[in-house]
């Protein structure tokens, strides 16, 4: 079974490497990487031309940034793989939790795994209060639309079983992906499980955290899924996935 590692990249030159490597060093046999630049302007296409390119199966290159959900839709349009994950180009997710994430999908008791930085029992590094409250806030409201018991919504790591995908219909472009999906999966009554990962968080100063007009975006996705016929999911705006310029394998 192929599991398709799927890193959107925004920005991320001094990190973007170390990432990769650490991919292909997960404990888990016959990875695809798909690595999706979201028109970076600090040097990482360089880096990913000159030094990645080699360790990568496939490199996306966006025309101009449009956003993380935009980054990752490209991403899942191309990948290959029977299961898809998301990984973040920065470090603060580690590759080792790859066996734990897979685990419910591989046993048949999932559809979909989440990867809660809130759940006990993995190490992670403390981290701002406030970022904190931002990110329990979206998840309780999420919860309250979908009626569900997630822990953390916003998590990087989600996981899917590939034939998933296309019945989405998502259409997001930027962090209101996060909430966008798990409303679909939830009104189409598909397996969600959590499992705890570990989590080594950036500052603000170092990373991009989601702000107030993201929050905002992420409650009006939530109203508008949840208004919306699950019938229509699939088979709305497919001419929105992003268009990618440049590919290289």
């Amino acid at each position: 079974m192929k599991i398709s590692v799927i890193i959107p990249c925004f920005n991320e030159r001094r990190t973007i490497e170390q990432v990769v490597d650490a991919v292909r060093a997960a404990p888990i046999e016959n990875i695809e990487i798909v690595i999706v630049d979201d028109g970076s302007t600090d040097g990482t296409i360089d880096v990913l031309k000159e030094k990645v390119a080699k360790r990568a199966d496939r490199i996306l290159y966006q025309p101009r940034n449009q956003g993380k959900g935009a980054a990752v839709r490209a991403g899942f349009a191309a990948a290959t793989g029977d299961i898809i994950l998301i990984q973040d180009a920065d470090l603060e997710y580690n590759p080792t939790d790859y066996p734990v994430l897979l685990a419910p999908i591989l046993s048949g008791n999932a559809d979909v795994v989440f990867g809660s930085r809130f759940l006990g029992g993995r190490p992670h590094r403390v981290f701002y209060f406030w970022h904190m409250v931002g990110n329990r806030f979206l998840t309780l409201l999420s919860n309250m639309f979908t009626n569900l018991n997630l822990t953390d919504v916003e998590t990087c790591y989600k996981v899917f079983r590939r034939a998933l995908l296309a019945r989405l219909g998502l259409e997001c472009r930027r962090f209101e992906f996060c909430p966008e999906v798990t409303s679909k999966l939830c009104r189409m009554g598909e397996k969600i499980e959590e499992v705890p990962i570990s989590y080594r968080p950036r500052s603000a100063e170092e990373g991009k955290k989601i702000r107030l007009p993201d929050a905002l975006r992420c409650v009006f996705v939530l109203l508008k899924v949840r208004l919306r016929p699950v019938t229509t999911y699939g088979k709305r705006n497919r001419n929105l996935t992003p268009k990618v310029t440049t590919s290289t394998s």
